[in-house]
C-alpha cells in the first residue's frame, strides 16, 4: 500500500521517516485563504480538521486514478494563543510581533488531521480527528530574537516556531504530543489508520 503525505512540510516527512515510513509527497495546492473565509467563528479544531479535509482531499481526488491502493495523509496546524488562531507568520515584522506577544507566555498547538484510504481509483474511506498540544515559550533575548528571525525559519511554520528546529531553544516544555508540535501525531494518525482498517506497522518500510 502506498502512503501519500498531502503536505510539503519536512517536518511531518521528518516525524513520518523516523516512525518507519516513507510517504510520497504530494502538495495539495489547497487555497487556503479560501477555505478559512468560509469557517470563521469556527472552533480552532473544525478550522484545522476543515483544512487538513480539504488538502487530503484534493491530493485525494488528484491521485485516485494513478494508484489501487494507497492512503493519503493530510494535516494542518495552526496556533491558538488567547483565543486567536494563527498560522504562518510569512514576514519577519508578523513573526517579531508574535514573538513579542506569546513570549514568557503559553499556547495550544492544533493540528487537523484527515486519512483518506483509496481503493480501485476512488476514496473509500475517510476518518478525521485533531490533536492539541500545550506549548510552554520562554523568553529570548532581543539578540536572540534577531537572530532567529533572520535565520528565517519562523515565517514557514504554524506558529512562527519550531519545536525541533532552531525554535526548540525557545521551547521551555509542552504538555502533550511532541509530534503533534512539529506537524503530525502519530498516536492519533495510527488510530485514524486502524479506523479506515489499516494496520500502521503494515506500512513499515525494512530497516
Amino acid at each position: 500500500m502506498r502512503v501519500i503525505l498531502a503536505s510539503a512540510s519536512q517536518g511531518r516527512l521528518g516525524v513520518l521517516r523516523s516512525a518507519g515510513l516513507d510517504p510520497l509527497v504530494e502538495v495539495s495546492e489547497v487555497d487556503e485563504d479560501a477555505v478559512l473565509a468560509t469557517l470563521r467563528g469556527s472552533s480552532p479544531a473544525k478550522v484545522v480538521t476543515a483544512l487538513a479535509s480539504a488538502k487530503a482531499g484534493a491530493v485525494a481526488e488528484r491521485m485516485a486514478p494513478a494508484v489501487s491502493d494507497a492512503v493519503v495523509l493530510g494535516c494542518d496546524s495552526m496556533l491558538s494563543v488567547d483565543g486567536e488562531l494563527v498560522g504562518k507568520p510569512d514576514t519577519e515584522d508578523a513573526a517579531r510581533r508574535r514573538w513579542t506577544s506569546m513570549a514568557g507566555r503559553s499556547g495550544q498547538l492544533f493540528t487537523g488531521h484527515a486519512v483518506l484510504r483509496l481503493a480501485a481509483g476512488e476514496v473509500r474511506q475517510v476518518a478525521v480527528g485533531h490533536a492539541v498540544t500545550t506549548v510552554h515559550f520562554g523568553r529570548p533575548s532581543a539578540a536572540e530574537l534577531d537572530a532567529y528571525l533572520a535565520s528565517g525559519e519562523p515565517l514557514r511554520v504554524a506558529g512562527g516556531f519550531t519545536l525541533d528546529g532552531l525554535g526548540g531553544w525557545f521551547v521551555n516544555r509542552i504538555e502533550g504530543d511532541a509530534s503533534n508540535v512539529i506537524g503530525i501525531s502519530l498516536p492519533l494518525t495510527r488510530k485514524l489508520l486502524t479506523e479506515v482498517g489499516i494496520v500502521v506497522t503494515e506500512l513499515w518500510n525494512p530497516r
